[in-house]
């Protein structure tokens, strides 16, 4: 998603200077999610406010609860207790036997660690330098400032798609690294994956990876502008081919797409509204459905998401402000999101949240 100058970001981020945090996922450790820390940038123009949705997000309770092989408790549905350094924007996340991992915007990607998805500590930048081929396609990046990232394994390795822009430009890039596992850390400059210019009608921020049914890997993407687009991926070099198919529009704005499959359906979840201004920020998570996966993506009241339809999954929660910025790790079964919020009682500072999705008897997903 667009944000502000780095800057602005870090200052937001850590709270007192415009220094990046040496420790790692751009945020002091809290005891609590409600007392965590730290924003980062900006999204471009507003939205209509959000609105409601079920139970408090500080709560961990749930309607059921099973041990995975891993030892981590999955509950369905539930928002899960999180402690530790829980600062984050634009979260990803993903477990690797039986280690929970989370990666998020800013400098050099940001990252976190967990040995049981509650309690998290966070890690250096994964990128100490800046990649030459940067500045070929966004000339005016600040620094090492990276948005949304999105990760996954997949033949083998593990992959870490990344946008690289500049505020309320359409200049932009996704980026690909690969590594024989993220614990191993032995990341690879995979290049570019996708570019955009003042040229283009639609914006290459705000990757995500999915892997159909078939075993075929999409990426799909996309910020404001004319929506979110989605091109099949070749399987060896996770580079596109083929046609660009276009998935959903919204005025007001939508980004951050999300893709999963369940039931003979896929589903794709977007942001809406606007995001990075504390508690001004308007965001919502939304969803339309599919049985083809280049769509069309239909609401609940069978309206096309490139016509501005969508179903709200998660709006402002009491102190929680505008989810989004959402993430899809499917585990033993259960469908984990992890999302951003604002949090009202600590100055709209940015805190992350990890809950298992309910389905309810139609087939239509909710956050608790």
């Amino acid at each position: 998603m667009n944000r502000l100058v780095l800057a602005g970001w870090l200052l937001l981020l850590c709270g007192c200077s415009g220094t990046e945090s040496t420790s790692g996922a751009g945020a002091s450790s809290t005891t609590s999610a409600s007392s965590s820390s730290s924003s980062s940038s900006s999204s471009s123009s507003s939205s209509s406010s959000s609105s409601s949705s079920s139970s408090s997000s500080s709560s961990s309770s749930s309607s059921s609860s099973s041990s995975s092989s891993s030892g981590i408790p999955i509950e369905t549905p539930s928002q899960w207790n999180l402690t530790g350094n829980l600062g984050a924007h634009d979260p990803a996340i993903i477990e690797e036997n039986g280690t929970w991992w989370e990666f998020q915007t800013g400098p050099g990607i940001y990252g976190k660690r967990s040995q049981d998805g509650r309690q998290w500590e966070p890690l250096p930048s994964l990128f100490a330098t800046k990649f030459n081929w940067w500045a070929n396609y966004v000339p005016n990046q600040e620094g090492r400032d990276l948005w949304a990232p999105d990760i996954h394994h997949f033949n083998g390795r593990a992959w870490l798609f990344y946008s690289l822009s500049t505020f309320g430009s359409r200049q932009s890039a996704i980026g690909l690294a690969s590594a024989s596992s993220i614990l191993a850390g032995d990341w690879r400059d995979e290049g570019m994956v996708i570019n955009t210019t003042s040229a283009n009608d639609y914006n290459a921020i705000d990757p995500n990876l999915f892997i159909d049914p078939q075993g075929n890997p999409w990426l799909a993407f996309g910020s404001w502008n004319s929506g979110i687009k989605l091109t099949r991926l070749n399987s060896s070099t996770l580079k596109p081919t083929g046609q660009l198919y276009s998935l959903a529009r919204r005025d007001g704005g939508i980004e951050a797409p999300t893709l999963t499959y369940r039931g003979g359906y896929y589903y794709l979840f977007v942001s809406i509204g606007t995001c990075c201004a504390g508690t001004d920020s308007t965001y919502r998570i939304m969803v339309g459905r599919s049985q083809n996966i280049t769509g069309p993506y239909l609401d609940k009241n069978g309206v096309n998401m490139l016509q501005g339809g969508a179903s709200l999954v998660k709006g402002n929660d009491g102190r929680w402000i505008g989810p989004g910025g959402q993430d899809i790790h499917t585990f033993n079964g259960a469908d984990i999101m992890a999302y951003h919020v604002y949090d009202a009682n600590n100055k709209g500072a940015a805190v992350l949240k990890i809950a298992t999705l309910g389905w309810d008897s139609q087939g239509w997903p909710y956050l608790p």
